[in-house]
């Protein structure tokens, strides 16, 4: 279940909660019992370790520009 992360707008607390999807656009109540919250914008990112091959390399476009071109001199 996909967690959100919220701010009370009159105590300033920041929380998350776990709900479904469905709900995720529901109003949340703060901990504090405040009903005037927002709904925060939240990342995510991972970072895979090893285990996987590596991308291949890409090979440099051949022909054209100074130095691929032969306009160097």
């Amino acid at each position: 279940m996909p967690s959100y992360s919220y701010r009370c707008r009159e105590c300033g607390d920041t929380f998350e909660m776990n709900r479904p999807m469905a709900e995720s656009a529901t109003p949340a109540a703060c901990p504090a019992g405040h009903d005037d919250t927002v709904k925060l914008l939240t990342t995510f990112g991972t970072v895979t370790r090893g285990g996987g091959p590596s991308p291949a390399p890409v090979a440099p476009p051949s022909g054209g520009g100074c130095c691929g071109g032969g306009c160097c001199g």
